[in-house]
């Protein structure tokens, strides 16, 4: 249960700090911060981790995770989606 809320709350926290550095306004609510903010975090950790994965995976980090949920934002205004 601890697992999920702090994966809740980094996610919060993530996908508000992506929305803030990215150029432009970012219309979405609460819940698709969340999922931007987690799905940032995982592209994150599976780019950095390439190569590793016999090690596990591990945090990308706080900087790596909000580029990723910036990229993703990138991504998602370059098809259409917002």
């Amino acid at each position: 249960m601890i697992n999920i809320l702090s994966t809740v709350l980094s996610g919060l926290v993530i996908g508000i700090l992506a929305r803030f550095f990215y150029p432009g306004a970012v219309e979405m609510g609460w819940l698709l911060t969340i999922g931007l903010g987690v799905a940032g975090s995982l592209l994150a950790g599976l780019v950095t981790t390439r190569g590793k994965m016999n090690q596990g995976f591990h945090m990308a980090g706080w900087i790596a995770s909000i580029i990723g949920a910036m990229v993703l934002i990138f991504v998602a205004r370059l098809i259409g989606l917002g």
